[in-house]
């Protein structure tokens, strides 16, 4: 496993994103989840994550919603470019942006008019409620994992996804496996979370079935696992069985090599 083989267009930032690589040995697996895990850190990282600026992150991930880190991410880069500086709060340079000017910084990442003001209303309630970034950073930091979160969900635009991706790409919490749009698929194809599962109950099986340490790197990996492996449309086993590194463990729900059909696992009907 290479420390460095994390791609650096991926929301936790790659090897410069922070992460410290880890090793784990895939024979202790207890669960079918954590055999996935294992198997997918071997192919692509093991890491355990932290160190970020909690607002940063919270900005970068708001930027994701909805779009591909190869487009958000260069958003990302120029929102720090015109509005990070040494001697002004983030936090601060975003509540007194000009929306117009923000949204068109940012227009990369898909729905920059939503987005600048979502950023704008957030970066105004963090003023708001801790003073900076920096204590807000602090409160991510050392504050309860559930205080956190529902602290988080209570802002406009801060869905669960994007508090548990602050939650452990800034505070390092273990056992935190943020769901996007390939975790919630992949997990419910493979049959390891019900077909009819929504994110949040995709999160609860995770969490319950991968161990602390291995929650962030699940996370990050699944996500390189479904773009390279396991696509919405088209994934690998469709056309090839053995081009999946996990088909031993997938219940390929949904996905019908005989007739090239794939669809939503909850949409499957009903053995008889």
């Amino acid at each position: 496993m290479s420390d460095d083989s994390e791609p650096a267009v991926n929301i936790s930032g790659g090897p410069a994103g922070g992460g410290r690589a880890a090793e784990f040995d895939p024979a202790t697996a207890e669960t079918r989840a954590e055999e996935v895990v294992d198997r997918l850190g071997e192919l692509f990282w093991q890491k355990e994550y932290g160190g970020r600026d909690a607002f940063t992150c919270l900005v970068r991930t708001i930027l994701s919603q909805n779009t591909s880190d190869e487009a958000s991410q260069p958003a990302h880069d120029a929102l720090i470019d015109r509005y990070d500086s040494d001697d002004t709060d983030l936090a601060e340079s975003l509540a007194a942006a000009e929306q117009s000017t923000l949204a068109e910084t940012i227009s990369g990442a898909g729905l920059y008019n939503q987005k600048s003001e979502t950023i704008i209303d957030t970066a105004e309630w963090v003023l708001e409620e801790f003073g900076s970034a920096a204590a807000f950073d602090a409160f991510v930091t050392n504050e309860a994992s559930a205080e956190v979160r529902e602290t988080l969900l209570e802002v406009r635009g801060v869905g669960p996804k994007t508090a548990d991706c602050v939650l452990l790409f800034a505070g390092g919490r273990g056992g935190v496996f943020p769901v996007d749009t390939h975790v919630h698929r992949i997990y419910r194809r493979m049959g390891i979370a019900p077909p009819d599962a929504d994110h949040e109950a995709v999160r609860e099986v995770l969490e319950r079935d991968v161990p602390a340490a291995k929650c962030g790197f699940g996370h990050t990996a699944t996500i390189q696992f479904g773009r390279e492996y396991c696509r919405a449309r088209t994934p690998a086993c469709l056309e090839d069985p053995d081009a999946c590194p996990v088909a031993d463990r997938c219940d390929q729900v949904g996905v019908f090599p005989e007739t090239g059909e794939v669809v939503d696992p909850a949409e499957v009907p009903e053995a008889e």
